[in-house]
């Protein structure tokens, strides 16, 4: 024990400069781990306050889940939360380490902070903006892609109320926003590769992609499995903002816009059935954990340095 003491008194610096972060962490990921009991309750509130309501509703055990499952809506927000996940996964995988490779290839270190800070910018934009600017190029009215067919003298189309085009909607409007945070990461690991590699390879005659396909993919290698890994964790969380506000709540476009997330805010908002929007809930965190181990087991018997743990 006074072992113990002793490591914290000399470590107190940098316990300091985590305990933000944890107590972050304890306060909205571990602490509301608690009410999740919710999910196999029949939960009522009342007067009393919230954890006195948990205590006196009633068990229902498996019932929310029963109902969660017995309709198609776990079916359908099941594979639109996987479907676009997986998609922005593997595209958004692709575009921001090409977009990467290509900033690091820019010579004049000006021109690339000018592409840099217009590739980040919409990182930083709200859904809700993000939704608006969405809404000016698609309104049915006033919309500029209306508009453009119309200059071609091709019939208007009601982007809200046909949903054969959100798929490919969303999965641009998702990969525009984040592509340039994302290349980041992948741009920073580039910039730490060692130019010896590329002068040795220019040495031997090797072109840019060349260099690009036997150095700098392969060094990449590594962190691109660590990034991969942390998205399958949450290949089971949509972005409420991207599937609630883009499509404006269009009821139309349920059937290809409806996920996990916004299920349970609907849910919340309609019905006012707290138990089923928590088992949905659940069972996006359990899945998504379970995703998390064994995606890391098959990277750890391919790769053991590769793995997350």
């Amino acid at each position: 024990m006074a072992t113990f003491f002793k490591n914290i008194l000399k470590n107190k610096v940098m316990l300091f400069m985590v305990l933000p972060g944890a107590l972050w962490f304890f306060f909205f990921s571990y602490l509301p781990l608690v009410g999740t009991v919710v999910a196999f309750k029949q939960y009522r509130f009342n007067r009393e306050g919230f954890w006195a309501s948990i205590v006196k509703s009633e068990w229902v055990g498996w019932q929310n889940f029963k109902f969660l499952f017995s309709g198609t809506d776990a079916w359908v927000i099941t594979r639109n939360t996987l479907f676009y996940n997986i998609a922005f996964i593997f595209i958004g995988l692709v575009l921001s380490v090409a977009m990467a490779i290509l900033l690091s290839q820019l010579v004049g270190k000006t021109l690339a902070k000018v592409y840099q800070t217009g590739m980040f910018l919409p990182y930083f934009l709200s859904w809700v903006i993000v939704g608006y600017f969405a809404f000016s190029f698609l309104s049915m009215d006033r919309g500029m892609l209306n508009q453009i067919l119309g200059w071609f003298g091709m019939e208007r189309v009601q982007w809200y109320s046909d949903p054969k085009y959100w798929p490919y909607i969303l999965i641009f409007v998702s990969l525009w926003k984040s592509i340039g945070y994302n290349s980041v990461v992948y741009l920073a690991s580039i910039l730490g590769i060692d130019k010896s590699l590329y002068e040795a390879a220019m040495i031997d005659g090797a072109s840019k992609w060349q260099q690009i396909r036997n150095i700098t993919i392969p060094m990449l290698s590594p962190i691109i499995i660590i990034m991969t890994l942390l998205a399958v964790g949450r290949i089971f969380y949509a972005d409420f903002g991207l599937f609630y506000q883009v499509p404006r709540d269009s009821g139309t476009l349920y059937s290809v816009t409806n996920v996990i997330d916004t299920y349970v805010y609907r849910g919340l908002k309609t019905t006012g059935e707290i138990g089923m929007s928590t088992a949905a809930g659940l069972y996006q965190s359990v899945v998504g954990f379970v995703l998390v181990i064994v995606s890391n087991f098959v990277v750890r018997k391919i790769d053991k340095d590769s793995a997350l743990f």
